[in-house]
């Protein structure tokens, strides 16, 4: 793992600026995308100080970068030499459910945003792995994927639409060097999940998910549940009933 390169898109999350400090302390070069280019700035050297053997930012808006996809990720890919080890999608937003019911276009943003703009740098990225001929491709989806439920089913939508497409190129890639890794987070103490009601056993740092992600990727694992509870959480939440499911406030 030491002096890899690696893109992170969406590098102000906290998850996302946690998991990049992990790669500093190995001596990675790194590239930093997201809108806040003050941000972005900041986070570089920061990770400079920690070890990383350079930090360039790139500053776009992911949901859709005025370059276009491809040549967006053709920009970063260059400022690494051409070459990625690891590619880490970050970027979201939580939304607001009740706005996205009632607005077509809040709802159009809120899916663009959080998948299909998603997708879009999934597959650059994933296509680029392939011509090198190795890396690793890991994509942020969520637990509140794995079920429609009536309190976030526009996010749970998109982030189950996420998930789904990784699988889906991690089955692509079966038996390559080219490793896809979900990642099916519940809460986290972020700025994200500020409007919620935070605190309890369910509740994990940001830390403890960018350390799972990390030794997940090392294994070469193509899902992961962190913290490692939520697995058995969603299992029963999946498999419930409708007419049990459908007479709970969740």
């Amino acid at each position: 793992m030491t002096g890899q390169t690696v893109v992170i898109l969406g590098a102000t999350s906290a998850v996302a600026e946690r998991y990049a400090r992990l790669h500093a302390a190995r001596g990675a070069r790194l590239v930093l995308a997201g809108r806040d280019s003050r941000r972005l700035g900041s986070i570089a050297t920061d990770l400079m100080a920690r070890g990383a053997a350079g930090a360039e930012v790139a500053v776009m808006d992911l949901a859709a970068p005025a370059a276009g996809f491809d040549a967006a990720w053709a920009d970063m890919a260059a400022k690494l030499g051409g070459r990625v080890d690891t590619a880490l999608l970050a970027y979201g937003i939580l939304g607001d459910q009740k706005a996205a019911e009632a607005d077509t276009a809040e709802m159009a943003r809120q899916l663009t945003t959080n998948m299909t703009s998603a997708c879009a740098w999934l597959t650059v990225a994933a296509n680029h792995l392939e011509r090198q001929g190795q890396g690793t491709l890991i994509a942020i989806a969520s637990v509140a994927g794995d079920r429609g439920r009536q309190s976030n089913y526009v996010y749970g939508a998109a982030k189950g639409g996420l998930a789904l497409f990784a699988q889906g190129m991690a089955h692509r890639f079966a038996g390559t060097k080219v490793k896809v890794l979900t990642v099916k987070p519940g809460f986290i103490d972020t700025p994200m999940t500020d409007g919620l009601a935070k605190g309890g056993p369910l509740w994990a740092t940001p830390e403890k998910v960018a350390a799972d992600i990390d030794r997940a990727a090392a294994k070469g694992a193509t899902t992961l549940y962190t913290p490692w509870f939520w697995m058995g959480i969603m299992m029963i939440i999946r498999n419930l009933p409708g007419a049990i499911f459908n007479r709970m406030k969740i």
